[in-house]
């Protein structure tokens, strides 16, 4: 990956008020990622959950009066309460990769590399997603999502504050 495709990446931090073991459990067991996972207004159904390097989280995302949309991350690289990296794509229902149903420029896959630390009992959360494999033109259509990606992982991020309040 060159240097110009790394700059071309959509970064989000967030600050959350809970301790890190509390935050990773959030990213590592089912049931937490099937309580905030997804952008506001869906309920998602996790098909398949397999927390470690090759393993898939597999999900539906339900909207009101919608198709279910189908996701899933392929885990890369799994570093206790330090980092995650996933390949994200849209799938169907067999844990296929598809592309998006609303949108065919957008690329198959995104590279996902979330990086957690602990800072007087609260942890950061950066969110690094990069085109993976993709063309120029999938690229650009990615880079032109940058309002999207913003208001998809803040809305994302903001139901994970949520589930840590709750659970807390």
């Amino acid at each position: 990956m060159s240097a110009n495709k790394q700059d071309r990446a959509f970064v989000i931090t967030r600050h959350f008020d809970a301790a890190l073991p509390h935050v990773w459990k959030a990213w590592s067991t089912a049931a937490e990622m099937q309580s905030w996972w997804g952008p506001k207004g869906c309920s998602i159904k996790v098909a398949a959950f397999e927390f470690r390097p090759g393993g898939f989280f597999h999900y539906a995302m339900h909207f009101p009066e919608r198709e279910p949309m189908w996701g899933r991350f392929l885990y890369r690289n799994i570093d206790k309460h330090t980092r995650i990296t996933w390949l994200n794509s849209f799938s169907n229902e067999t844990c296929g990769i598809t592309r998006a149903p609303f949108d065919m420029a957008i690329p198959l896959e995104i590279l996902n590399d979330v990086r957690f630390a602990e800072t007087n009992g609260s942890t950061i959360v950066t969110l690094r997603a990069l085109p993976h494999g993709a063309s120029e033109d999938e690229i650009k259509t990615f880079e032109g999502m940058t309002a999207s990606l913003a208001e998809g992982y803040g809305g994302t991020f903001d139901q994970l504050a949520a589930a840590l309040a709750k659970s807390a």
